[in-house]
C-alpha cells in the first residue's frame, strides 16, 4: 500500500523516519515523506515545546482531510509524553512512544496502544534511507542532563550509545550514495564506548570516509584539545560547530541546570577558534526563561557579543508540564517578544558580517533547487545560491559571495 511518513522535530526523528521508510520499501510498500493522499500514515511527533506538541496533534486532522479513511500510526515524543491525546482521535489506529519505532514496519495492522518501556540500551534500526547528497547517521539516543525546562530525558530515556562498528558500517554504506554525513543524537556529546566518552575515537574512525562529516549539536563541556586535534586532522571534517548555550547569564544557566558558566562556554568558543579560526559557530538561545530580568538579558547580550556567533536559533521560553521550570514564575509575553526581536537583529547582522568575511575559494555541496536557483551548503554551513545551470548533488568550487536571502549568491570557479 501507499504509506506517508510525516516527521516533526529534530534530526534524530528525521533519521528514524528515514530508517522506517527504507524498511517499508523493502517490504514492497510505496512510501512518501510528503503530505499527500495515502492509505496509511506514520506520524513521528515532537514534544520539545508546547507548540511542537500542538502541531503534532494538528497533523492528525490534516491527514484526515487528505484521506478520511486512512489509518494513522502515531509515534515519537509527543505520544510518549501523552498518548491519550492521540488515542481519542478516531482515525488513529495505533499509538506507540519513542521506543519500538524500528518495529513499525511489522505492526502496521495492530490497533490500540503499544507504547513500551524505554530501553536502557541502544535500539538498533535498519540503515537509514539512501539519498543523493547528505544523510543523517544516528549515533546515540537519550539524555542524562535533566535541564530544568526540558522533557527529553523523560520521553527519550537515559543516554545510550550505538556500537562503533555499526556506525562505521552504516557510514560506509551511506558513502556509496551520498557526499555528506551528519552525525546526530539526542546528546551526541555523551557518545561512549565501554562507558568512556568516545566522540573523538568515533571521528577518527570516520576520518577516511569519502563523505564530508558534519556534526549536529554539541555540549560545550565535550570540547577539549583532544577532540579538536582529532577534527583538525580529519580531511573530511566540516568546521561548523553548533554549541547549545541556551542563556548567556550565569544566574539563568544555574536555574536551567546547564552545568557550565558563561565564562566556561566562552573559553570553549575561544578554543575552537584556536584550531579553526574561520569556523562557523552557531547556538540555541532560550529567551524569557522564568524570572529572567532585564539585567539577566543584558548579560546574555554581552555574552552573545563576545561569542560572535555566525547564527543563533532563538526560542521564546515554552513551559512543559512536568519540568522543574514549569513551576517557576514566567516572564510577561510582551517583554519576551521584545527581547526576541533584539536578538534577531543581532543575529541578522552577525550572519551578514560572517558571510562578508568569506573571501577566496570555497567548496559547496549542491543539493536542491529553490526558486530557480541551485542551492547547497559550504563546509561551514553557509547557504549558497547558484545559477540554475550548476550541477546538482555535486561538490563545486565557488567564489565571489554576495549577500542574498538567507545566505549568499556565488559563482562557480
Amino acid at each position: 500500500m501507499k504509506i506517508g511518513i510525516i516527521t516533526l522535530g529534530c534530526k534524530v526523528n528525521q533519521y528514524e523516519s528515514g530508517a522506517i521508510k527504507q524498511e517499508l520499501e523493502k517490504n514492497g510498500h510505496v512510501v512518501t515523506m510528503d503530505m499527500e493522499p495515502c492509505d496509511l500514515y506514520i506520524l513521528n511527533t515532537c514534544a520539545v515545546t508546547g507548540i511542537a506538541e500542538k502541531k503534532s496533534r494538528a497533523h492528525v486532522a490534516k491527514i484526515a482531510k487528505l484521506n478520511p479513511n486512512a489509518k494513522v500510526i502515531v509515534c515519537g515524543c509527543a505520544s510518549e509524553h501523552n498518548k491519550e491525546q492521540f488515542l481519542k482521535k478516531k482515525n488513529v489506529s495505533l499509538v506507540i512512544g519513542t521506543a519500538g519505532k524500528n518495529k513499525i514496519p511489522q505492526i502496521l495492522d495492530h490497533v490500540g496502544n503499544l507504547a513500551t518501556d524505554i530501553p536502557n540500551t541502544y535500539e538498533n534500526f535498519a540503515f537509514s534511507t539512501i539519498s543523493r547528497t547528505r544523510a543523517y547517521l544516528k549515533i546515540q539516543d537519550g539524555c542524562n542532563n535533566f535541564c530544568s525546562y526540558c522533557l527529553i530525558p523523560f520521553v527519550r530515556g537515559r543516554s545510550r550509545s550505538r556500537d562503533l562498528v555499526s556506525i562505521k558500517n552504516e557510514a560506509e554504506n551511506l558513502s556509496k550514495t551520498n557526499k555528506e554525513i551528519i552525525l546526530t543524537g539526542i546528546d551526541m556529546s555523551d557518545y561512549r564506548v565501554d562507558g568512556k566518552l568516545a566522540l573523538a575515537e568515533l571521528l577518527a574512525t570516520l576520518s577516511q570516509n569519502s563523505c564530508r562529516i558534519r556534526l549536529s549539536s554539541l555540549e560545550c563541556g565535550i570540547v577539549d584539545d583532544n577532540l579538536l586535534k582529532t577534527m583538525k586532522d580529519m580531511p573530511n571534517f566540516c568546521p561548523h560547530f553548533h554549541l547549545s548555550m541556551q542563556s548567556g547569564c550565569n544566574r539563568i544557566l544555574k536555574l536551567m541546570n546547564r552545568h557550565y558558566t558563561k565564562e566556561e562556554f566562552l573559553s570553549k568558543v575561544e578554543l575552537i577558534r584556536h584550531y579553526f579560526p574561520d569556523a562557523a559557530i552557531t547556538t540555541d538561545i532560550i529567551v524569557g526563561f522564568p524570572t529572567e530580568t532585564d539585567e539577566d538579558f543584558a548579560e546574555t547580550l554581552d555574552t552573545v557579543k563576545k561569542a560572535n556567533f555566525y547564527e543563533m536559533h532563538i526560542f521564546p521560553y515554552s513551559p512543559r508540564e512536568g519540568t522543574v521550570a514549569s513551576k517557576m514564575k514566567t516572564v510577561d509575553g510582551n517583554i519576551v517578544n521584545k527581547r526576541v526581536k533584539v536578538l534577531e537583529e543581532i543575529n541578522k547582522q552577525n550572519k551578514k558580517e560572517y558571510i562578508k568575511k568569506q573571501t577566496g575559494e570555497l567548496v559547496c555541496l549542491t543539493e536542491s533547487i529553490e526558486d530557480g536557483y541551485v542551492v547547497g551548503y559550504t563546509e561551514n554551513y553557509i547557504k549558497i545560491y547558484l545559477d540554475k545551470s550548476a550541477p546538482l548533488h555535486q561538490f563545486v568550487t565557488i567564489k565571489n559571495l554576495k549577500l542574498f536571502e538567507d545566505g549568499a549568491k556565488a559563482e562557480i570557479y
